[in-house]
């Protein structure tokens, strides 16, 4: 802080930055209430996630009747308004809303696309909370790539999915992977069946045929990582030592009419401590899995418990697992950025298939990058694309994977793996964009690496001289 710069008086810096300043009684300045924009910082999905205010936790009480498809719900949300707002928006799609709350007082709101506007009675000022009533037939949602994501129906329940957006159709939330929350999952349900939710399961208790399961999940948490799984599960749960000697509990639901889990829920522990060896301690409160006869086409790296369809075989399991370090406590800020998550986690397969007499990372990088100019793995660029069909392509998994293997040998193996580490503990449980890596690559290795970063993230096409 310099002491000689001349004082500005708060008149003038609002004239210089646009502020909206009221006068009280005893002539002090403040900030007047505004909207809150319903426009988000994601620059894929703009429309998603809504300005103004930082969701701190999610308290989420479901009650879901299967057989009628129907969901009763209600939301309350702590947050902190950036500036005094007037009023703010939710992401929310589907379902009919009873009421909405504002520190207790009733709120009017209306229905804007997918956004829910909130009205108060009362401006917001600093620490506040919403509560939204709903209830309805809960929806999917597709994506732009058509799979199929949201409140997912299954043969004995529904599974909930949220990556990138679907969350939004059963969860009004500031659905955007840089405002993460810690959760409260309060859900309700036939007392033949589970409940799978994210991180450590408090209490379930059965009144007659119904019984509730309260999960809590006190690490911060992206709104595309949150899971409510519901199903006639067989519940396996256990506990693992992990490699800095905490005792981890493991929760894993799987249906019985999918493949075998038992190979699958043994190598989890095994897999967890490979990784702790190269990431760092284990991020979380809690593992598992929940193997689900879902017909989605992809597993998911939802938080503590991976969401696997039919089967969790070795390679996505070890995927899945280093997206806890990468993805889910390391959180992408924005998703043109997704290669921070899926890179990573396909390196981490490779890295798992090296050490158990596979090909090795380099073997990995030559076969890749064999493919002609033509291939899409290099067309478009992992951050300069533009059509959200191409989020979960190829430039993100494999050319990503490939970056790393780049930075590996440019900086060379003890400083790879240095940065590895440093950037699962130094951003633990917190959001990140690419030009963080760059700059913590470049401290730890001493070397300017602009060069390569441009070369396989920003440049489109195949990168010359590797």
């Amino acid at each position: 802080m310099s002491l000689s710069r001349p004082v500005r008086t708060l008149a003038a810096l609002a004239a210089a930055t646009g502020l909206v300043l009221g006068v009280t009684a005893g002539s002090q300045a403040v900030l007047a209430p505004v909207p809150g924009s319903e426009r988000g910082p994601d620059t894929l999905f703009p429309t998603q996630g809504n300005g103004g205010y930082d969701v701190r936790s999610y308290h989420v009480r479901l009650a879901y009747q299967p057989r009628r498809h129907h969901l009763d719900a209600v939301t309350t949300i702590a947050a902190r308004a950036q500036r005094p707002l007037s009023s703010f928006s939710l992401d929310f799609v589907g379902m009919r809303v009873r009421a909405v709350r504002v520190d207790g007082s009733r709120a009017s709101f209306a229905r804007h696309g997918h956004e829910l506007v909130v009205t108060p009675r009362r401006a917001v000022r600093g620490a506040f909370t919403t509560t939204v009533s709903y209830t309805g037939k809960p929806r999917d949602h597709t994506d732009p790539d058509d799979s199929q994501e949201g409140w997912v129906r299954t043969p004995d329940g529904a599974t909930a999915l949220g990556e990138p957006v679907g969350a939004m159709t059963w969860l009004p939330s500031n659905n955007t992977p840089g405002d993460k929350a810690t959760y409260t999952f309060r859900v309700t349900a036939p007392a033949r069946l589970k409940v799978a939710a994210n991180g450590v399961l408090a209490r379930r208790t059965t009144h007659g045929a119904r019984t509730t399961w309260v999960w809590r999940e006190t690490a911060p948490m992206a709104t595309y990582l949150a899971i409510v799984s519901i199903g006639k599960y067989d519940l396996f749960h256990s506990s693992m030592r992990s490699v800095t000697g905490r005792r981890i509990p493991i929760w894993s639901f799987v249906d019985p009419t999918t493949e075998p889990s038992a190979r699958a829920r043994r190598l989890l522990p095994k897999v967890i401590r490979f990784e702790e060896r190269i990431f760092g301690r284990y991020p979380f409160r809690s593992a598992g899995m929940i193997i689900d006869n879902a017909d989605v086409g992809y597993a998911l790296e939802t938080q503590d418990r991976p969401f696997y369809p039919f089967d969790a075989d070795t390679a996505t399991l070890v995927h899945e697992t280093a997206h806890q370090w990468y993805g889910d406590s390391v959180t992408l800020t924005d998703w043109h950025d997704i290669w921070l998550a899926e890179g990573f986690a396909t390196y981490a397969e490779w890295l798992w298939e090296a050490a158990h007499g596979g090909a090795t990372p380099a073997r990995q990088f030559d076969k890749l990058y064999a493919k002609p100019a033509g291939n899409p793995l290099w067309h478009p660029a992992p951050t300069g694309f533009t059509d959200p069909a191409d989020l979960f392509g190829a430039q993100s998994y494999n050319r990503g994977a490939m970056t790393l293997q780049a930075l590996r040998e440019q900086v060379g193996r003890q400083d790879f793996f240095r940065i590895l580490r440093a950037w699962a503990t130094q951003h633990r449980h917190g959001s990140v964009r690419t030009a963080q890596f760059v700059k913590l690559s470049e401290k730890v290795s001493g070397q300017q690496l602009d060069t390569l970063f441009a070369d396989w993230l920003a440049r489109e096409g195949k990168p010359a001289g590797y």
